[in-house]
Formats: structure tokens, C-alpha cells, sequence
């Protein structure tokens, strides 16, 4: 009779049992030990968009409360960087977990293989509905999603095309605001049966920074500091920074919006030190009347006033500069307001606690730094991405992570999320651990990066690979040139003094280049 009470009892605290499991599942407690639980993914990543352009990063520029909100209520990441800081290739290691030289996409020249293993094949694979609206910027057309609308190529800032599989058709208003309309758009008409996995990638802040209209006047009267390496004259670094991409060369007809046949045709940065008349870009043409009478109000008076100020030399570097800053940042401007009208829709749909939200760009920027614009080196400015992530049920609030993630970290990471296995063949890891405050023993210490763009491509930077660590950062750059540069970030976190011939650091220079031919080794990158 004992045995049988034993039974009785261990049975009816087993039903209690799944019983208070069943009333925490409900009000979301103890889910993160739930297999069954797993999260919607919104993924927002801009273009271009620098890290000291967020507030929550830095200050000094720009205040960005959406953003800085993910940061407040989730975890923000430090040591965030790019394996290849170019376009294309950037989003193409977002959806393989593979670094350029496996996923066939060395730089914006080349030609996406959709037919290739993707992460968001995988999330369809695994249960959840896939969805990417915006920028696609790969040339073959999106696969591994149930919905897709894109912009085509970069897309234009007012009034732009889209593509999906229906055709195209042009959607009247501002890039960044259509994006974010699609995207709550998709929301509303998704399967809600199924967790989403939706990526919305906006244009913005992409060159040549043309801002909504409503904000053409914000920081009108805003004198910018200029960086501290702004007059950088490069004369410890390598040849290799001599590249074609100096603020002093910008285009006064299209990157300034002058817009005068005087300017029509000019020797400036962003070709190949040449006459470049194919940026002679008519801004214009690409506005409705209502929306030219206030671009025209706008520009006819900056206009006017640089012709009276017959501006020359530091001066005009400076104007320049100012005038960068300010079409830049208005561009966040509206990068941020739609990521609040995102957050703003998961609140109002009950969606926010289960859904995993990232926002990143797709490597960082020069706002100045080095007297540039741009990205492509291995520079801290262009090699660091901006990282923020939220999901309540698992990342505590306040979070800040000083590991080294990698945008090859996202496929494997967004697979772990949603519960299916990450293919033998991906190069990324899973960053789950960290996100829930836990850093994995044997997580990576160092990251492997390479470029390949040159010189078939624009601004002419070198063909360079390196490796970064916590402190050092150690760069080659070859193919027509062979040499070599050290920083130790510690003592020089912007980069102006190469240590690659001091004896004091030649321990240093060893073991990172034996480091260094590891990770190649460990990615099976043969350079040649």
C-alpha cells in the first residue's frame, strides 16, 4: 500500500509541477530554459553608419534616443567589427557565416550565389516565416525568404523602386520611412502562426547623404569639433594611406548639393583621382514639385551663400566638413525615428518581450577621422560596427560587452536563437552566451580581417588583411605594395603612430604574425 501512496504523491507533484511551469511560461518567467520559446528576430542594419554617430556610443555629435534606447533596456557592444568593410560583401557574410573568400564575395563587383547554404534558408528551414525589406545590394535576387521588397541596386534616397516577385513599382516618399513602412507592413500580414525572422536594411546614411526634407534644417547653425586627426598628414603610416578618399576632395556638385554646371565635372575622391562626370547626380529630377519647392528653398539659399563667401583653402576644408556633418547626421536622424517606430509597434503588439531586436550597420564610417570619409581600412573608424541588441527574456537591461563579435557572428547566433543546428561549414559562433552575460571560456581573443578591393574598385586602398586583438593591431597590405603596420590601441587608439619598426615591440610583431597565420590557417584563407 506504501508503494502505491509513493506513486500517487510522485505523480500528483509531477502535475504541480508542470502545472506552475505551465503559469511561468505564461508570464514569461523561466522561458529562456523553455526549448519550445524561441524569438522573433527583427534585424535593422543601416548603411555606413559610424558608431560615434550614436549616442549612446558617443555624445559629441548627435543624440539618438531610439537607438540609445536598445542600449538602456539591452546590451551594447564594444569590440564589435567587420571582417571586410565594404557593402556587398559585408551582407553577404551576414547570410552565410562565411568570410569573403568562401562566400564568393570579395567586393561589390561580384555577383551574390543565392543558390548557396544562407542563414535565412536555414531559419525557413527551421520553422520560422523569413523576410527582408530594403537594401539588398547583392545583384542576384534575394532567396531563403517567403517575402522580399528591395531596393533596386543602392536605391535612391526620395521616391525610389522596388523590387520583390511581382515586379517592380515606385513608392513616393523617403527611403527610410517607405523601409520602415514595408517592414511594419510585413509585420501586420505575417503568418502568425510562425516566429519571423525579418531583416529591414535601410539605405541610409549611405553617400551621398540626402536627407529627409523635414530635417533639412536641423543643425543649420551646429559648428561640428573637427576630429583630432582631421589634418592627418599620414607621415608614420604606410603608403597604403594615401588613399582617394579625403573630405578636401569631395564633390561640390553632388556629395555638396551645389548642383551648378560649373561643378559639373571634377577631379575629386571617389574615382580614381580622375574627372568623375558620372557623380553628377541630379537630385533633383528624383523630387515631385511639392517636395523640389522645398529642397530648392533649402539648397538655393546654401547655395547663395557659398558663392559669396568665396571660401578657399582651410576654409573651405572646414565648410566642407561642416556641410558633411550635417547631411550626415540628418540622415540618422530619420534612421533613428524609424527604429523607434518599429520599437513602438512590437510595444503596442504585445511583441517586444519575445522578440529579439538588433540594430548594427554594415561596417563603420570616417566622420573626418584622418581627414577622410568612407570605410574599407582596418582602421578602428571603419573596422568597428555599431552593436545593440535587446531581448528581455534573456539579455538583462544595461547591459555592455567588451568581447570581440563579428558580423560572420550573426547566422550562427540567429540559429542558436531559434533552436536549429549551425552547418559545420560556418565560419561564425554562436554569441548567445554572451548576450545572457556568460562568456564562453575558449571565446575568440583576436579576429581575422581582409580586403580586396583595388584597385578595380573605388578610393584606391590597398588589398590588406590583419589581425586585431584587445591591445594590437597588426595589417599588411600587399598585392602591389609590401608593408606592414603595428598600433597598440591602448597607448594609441587613433592610430597615428606605427610601431612596426620598434625594437621594444618585435616580441609583439612575432606573436601576432604567428597568431595571425593561425587564423588563416583556421579560415583557410591562402593569400596570394
Amino acid at each position: 500500500m506504501r508503494i502505491y501512496q509513493n506513486v500517487y504523491y510522485a505523480l500528483k507533484a509531477g502535475v504541480m509541477c508542470w502545472l506552475v511551469n505551465l503559469c511561468l511560461w505564461q508570464i514569461g518567467i523561466g522561458q529562456e530554459n523553455q526549448p519550445s520559446i524561441r524569438p522573433n528576430i527583427l534585424f535593422i542594419m543601416s548603411d555606413d553608419h559610424a558608431r560615434q554617430a550614436i549616442s549612446s556610443y558617443d555624445s559629441t555629435l548627435i543624440r539618438t534616443p531610439n537607438l540609445d534606447r536598445l542600449a538602456q533596456e539591452g546590451m551594447r557592444f564594444t569590440n564589435s567589427f567587420v571582417t571586410n568593410s565594404i557593402c556587398s560583401p559585408s551582407r553577404a557574410v551576414l547570410l552565410t557565416g562565411k568570410y569573403s573568400h568562401k562566400n564568393g564575395l570579395r567586393d561589390n563587383r561580384d555577383t551574390f550565389d543565392g543558390s548557396q547554404q544562407t542563414m535565412p534558408k536555414r531559419m525557413r528551414a527551421a520553422g520560422y516565416q523569413t523576410a527582408i525589406i530594403g537594401k539588398w545590394h547583392l545583384k542576384s535576387e534575394p532567396t531563403g525568404f517567403d517575402t522580399w521588397d528591395v531596393l533596386k541596386g543602392q536605391g535612391q534616397y526620395y521616391n525610389p523602386l522596388f523590387l520583390n516577385p511581382d515586379g517592380k513599382r515606385q513608392i513616393e516618399g523617403y527611403a527610410t520611412d517607405i523601409i520602415t513602412d514595408l517592414a511594419i507592413e510585413t509585420l501586420e500580414n505575417r503568418n502568425k502562426s510562425k516566429p519571423f525572422l525579418l531583416l529591414v536594411h535601410h539605405k541610409a546614411p549611405h553617400r551621398n547623404w540626402v536627407p529627409n526634407l523635414k530635417h533639412l534644417d536641423k543643425f543649420k547653425d551646429t559648428q561640428f569639433p573637427l576630429p583630432p586627426t582631421f589634418f592627418d598628414d599620414y607621415k608614420n603610416r604606410a603608403a597604403a594611406a594615401q588613399a582617394d578618399m579625403r573630405i578636401d576632395d569631395m564633390f561640390l556638385y553632388s556629395d555638396f548639393k551645389l548642383q551648378d554646371e560649373d561643378f559639373a565635372v571634377e577631379t575629386g575622391s571617389g574615382g580614381k583621382g580622375s574627372a568623375v562626370p558620372r557623380l553628377k547626380l541630379n537630385y533633383r529630377a528624383e523630387l515631385n514639385d511639392e517636395q523640389r519647392k522645398i529642397w530648392d528653398a533649402h539648397y538655393d539659399q546654401m547655395r547663395a551663400e557659398f558663392r559669396e563667401a568665396k571660401l578657399t583653402g582651410k576654409d573651405l576644408l572646414e565648410w566642407k566638413y561642416q556641410r558633411y556633418m550635417r547631411d550626415y547626421l540628418r540622415c540618422i536622424l530619420s534612421v533613428d525615428e524609424n527604429v523607434g517606430r518599429l520599437l513602438d509597434y512590437l510595444d503596442a503588439n504585445g511583441m517586444a518581450e519575445n522578440t529579439l531586436v538588433v540594430y548594427t550597420s554594415d561596417q563603420g564610417f570616417y566622420l573626418g577621422e584622418h581627414g577622410w570619409y568612407d570605410k574599407r581600412f582596418m582602421y578602428e573608424e571603419s573596422l568597428s560596427m555599431p552593436l545593440l541588441i535587446r531581448y528581455p527574456r534573456e539579455i538583462k537591461a544595461g547591459q555592455v560587452s567588451h568581447d570581440i563579435v563579428l558580423n560572420l557572428d550573426f547566422a550562427a547566433t540567429f540559429l542558436d536563437f531559434a533552436g536549429a543546428a549551425i552547418p559545420d561549414d560556418m565560419q561564425g559562433e554562436s554569441f548567445r552566451a554572451i548576450l545572457q552575460g556568460k562568456t564562453p571560456i575558449n571565446w575568440r581573443s583576436s579576429m581575422y580581417y581582409h580586403y580586396y578591393e583595388y584597385p578595380h574598385g573605388w578610393h584606391m586602398v590597398k588589398r590588406h588583411y590583419g589581425v586585431r586583438t584587445k591591445q594590437y593591431k597588426l595589417i599588411h597590405f600587399y598585392n602591389d605594395i609590401d608593408t606592414w603596420e603595428l598600433y597598440d590601441l591602448r597607448t594609441d587608439p587613433i592610430e597615428i603612430n606605427n610601431l612596426i619598426g620598434d625594437p621594444d615591440y618585435a616580441g609583439v610583431i612575432d606573436a601576432l604574425k604567428v597568431e595571425l597565420q593561425r587564423l588563416q590557417g583556421k579560415y583557410e584563407d591562402r593569400v596570394e
